[in-house]
């Protein structure tokens, strides 16, 4: 059995890849994490089966979703001192525009930390950060 790894053990390597592993459907969807500096963003790379609707085609609501999720777990993780990933609470997802079929890309901000809660907003695009397909904004249970 592989070593769970949490935000300061991936930290601590530089390696946000690490994080990947607590999540198996990351692995499912493909995605991906790089680092600038300390920022992570999250890249999900197109692949035919993420496609909802072949009409248009358009990425399925739900991977775009759950991308985001992913991605603000992993930017939580990133530099909090947790023993588990965090878990999701409460989440919302806005559509703005349909997704491509095309690689997307998502940052998270962490707007704040408690004792037992903490707050993420997540934007997701796709040819330009400045025209987000989607946005995201969830609590996680951190203690």
């Amino acid at each position: 059995m592989s070593e769970k790894i949490t935000g300061p053990g991936a930290h601590a390597r530089r390696d946000p890849v690490l994080l990947l592993q607590n999540i198996p459907f990351a692995g499912f969807l493909g995605v991906r994490l790089e680092l600038a500096g300390d920022e992570l963003t999250g890249h999900l790379p197109f692949s035919p089966h993420l496609i909802g609707n072949p009409m248009l085609p358009a990425l399925h609501g739900g991977v775009i979703g759950a991308f985001m999720e992913i991605t603000a777990m992993s930017q939580l993780g990133w530099h909090a001192n947790f023993e588990h990933m965090p878990k999701p609470i409460d989440v919302t997802v806005q559509y703005l525009r349909s997704g491509k079929p095309v690689d997307t890309y998502a940052r998270a901000v962490v707007n704040r930390v408690g004792r037992t809660v903490a707050n993420v907003d997540v934007s997701a695009w796709q040819e330009s950060r400045h025209h987000p397909i989607a946005t995201l904004q969830a609590h996680f249970l951190t203690g």
